[in-house]
């Protein structure tokens, strides 16, 4: 059954049943504020799309604002995303957090790919399905991103003038990184050599008919990793934020996927963003220089950076005392009106 054809009580009414005798798999402690339906929606490339519709305990009939929700890269809606979506409902918003095409639950096939195209549509599919419910305002919808889907959140932005309001969350913009190496390291005889290895590796996994995975996390910590590195994987690889569906903690991305995101920037439009803009990230992240080149390029008074002190990259994926959450709620509210 697919909840897009219920009505929003019955859809409230079945997510109650299904809390009560199906366990939880996320991440982050269940609240008791909120009831949560798994829904299902496609996006304009056909590829059907996983969420979680998290919709406050007392949703009475009035028309909400709603607010879509996704990544961090590598990750999936039992993670960081619902997290961040089950404390927006608990404000009184309606949110999705839902899987991107190819990861999670989602579909698409080959597994594991990532693409610069369909990772921003994604998020306007998930504005499609939010619009077709009766007790969500269509003019009153927000978007946030976390980590790489921060800067897809952005991208989406500057294409779809229905999203009202966007956060992106300690975000990394995966065409820049994947194109030019951290703090733009790498030269363009680097980026050639990178290019002609994906594409060697191209023709290897067509001659296989097997798709190479990229490297991932280390299994174990030598203690000799970057800290970054080290921080990632006291998030995704132990019980802090393991999850079994996401690549980041039990599998890897598909090598060549690389490919598309070293050769279609996804920012190139951000400076066309009307709509209200908010980019939070941590002090002490390595990624905060994304964060600060993004807002550079922004237009309008309605944007904002708001830096974090102390804070690193993935404090922001599961950090409640440090994510702020009160922030966002203001921000929305006063956007989404």
């Amino acid at each position: 059954m697919r909840m897009k054809s219920l009505s929003m009580a019955a859809l409230a009414a079945l997510s109650f049943l299904l809390n009560g005798c199906v366990s939880w798999d996320k991440t982050f402690e269940k609240s008791e504020k909120v009831t949560v339906s798994k829904v299902f929606f496609k996006n304009r490339f056909g590829i059907e799309l996983v969420g979680d519709l998290y919709l406050p305990a007392e949703i009475g009939t009035e028309k909400r604002s709603a607010i879509a929700v996704s990544g961090p890269f590598g990750a999936v809606k039992e993670q960081a995303s619902g997290l961040y979506a089950q404390e927006m409902a608990e404000r009184g918003f309606i949110t999705l957090a839902f899987d991107p095409s190819f990861t999670g639950e989602s579909g698409g096939e080959v597994r594991n790919v990532a693409s610069p195209d369909i990772n921003t549509d994604d998020f306007s599919a998930a504005v499609d399905y939010l619009i077709t419910l009766p007790q969500v305002d269509p003019d009153k919808i927000g978007i946030i991103g976390i980590c790489g889907f921060g800067g897809f959140a952005l991208n989406a932005a500057a294409q779809d003038t229905r999203i009202k309001a966007t956060v992106a969350s300690t975000m990394y913009d995966i065409t820049r990184v994947s194109a030019k190496g951290y703090n733009d390291s790498m030269s363009a005889e680097d980026l050639y050599k990178m290019r002609t290895a994906l594409n060697n590796q191209r023709t290897a996994d067509a001659q296989s008919g097997t798709f190479a995975p990229a490297p991932g996390l280390p299994k174990n910590l030598s203690g000799e990793e970057p800290l970054f590195i080290q921080d990632y994987f006291e998030y995704y690889k132990t019980p802090r934020g393991f999850h079994k569906r996401s690549i980041n903690s039990n599998g890897h991305w598909n090598m060549t996927s690389a490919l598309s995101l070293i050769t279609q920037p996804i920012l190139a439009y951000s400076d066309t963003i009307k709509s209200a803009v908010l980019i939070i990230h941590g002090e002490k992240a390595h990624s905060r220089y994304f964060s600060e080149d993004a807002f550079k390029k922004l237009k309008g008074k309605n944007k904002e950076l708001h830096i974090i002190p102390g804070a690193n990259h993935t404090d922001l994926y599961y950090k409640k005392g440090v994510i702020p959450f009160d922030k966002m709620e203001k921000f929305f509210q006063e956007n989404l009106k």
